[in-house]
């Protein structure tokens, strides 16, 4: 009696069916265990000398017009003035060399009033966090992606 075509492979190629079992594992591990960060801050600069630039006529190109979050990740916007002027972020004015923690707990979008930009607005994006499995799979090879 011939063994099914399935053992004659791991018996054939047993490195092939390691590195698979490897892949397999790494994969499952990628899906389903929780994601971990040192920190919830996502880091939003106001560089030095953006107002005289602005003042200037000159584009100015220091922030992004949206910034995106993720809830659990990193849902903490870290709005730090290195600019020498005061600036307004939403409600809020921050002085120079001043800091300002927003941390957002809801997946929405978010419009804010900011005289850091040349249009005086700004848009943060905040997602939901990845579900364990195929989303958390596909939200991690994003970013591995990104990072590369």
């Amino acid at each position: 009696m011939r063994p099914p075509s399935w053992k004659l492979l791991v018996r054939r190629h047993p490195l092939a069916t390691a590195l698979s079992l490897l892949l397999l594992g790494a994969c499952a591990w990628a899906a389903l265990v929780p994601i971990s960060v040192a920190s919830h801050d996502q880091l939003a600069e106001i560089p030095r000398g953006t107002y005289a630039r602005h003042m200037a006529g000159q584009k100015v190109e220091t922030l992004p017009q949206t910034i995106r979050l993720t809830l659990g990740i990193n849902d903490v916007l870290l709005f730090k003035n290195s600019d020498d002027v005061p600036h307004i972020f939403g409600p809020t004015l921050i002085m120079p060399g001043q800091s300002f923690r927003l941390p957002f707990v809801q997946a929405s979008t978010y419009n804010f009033q900011c005289t850091a930009h040349p249009n005086g607005g700004l848009s943060v994006i905040v997602d939901s966090a990845p579900a364990p499995g195929w989303e958390r799979l596909s939200w991690r090879l994003h970013k591995l992606v990104q990072a590369a």
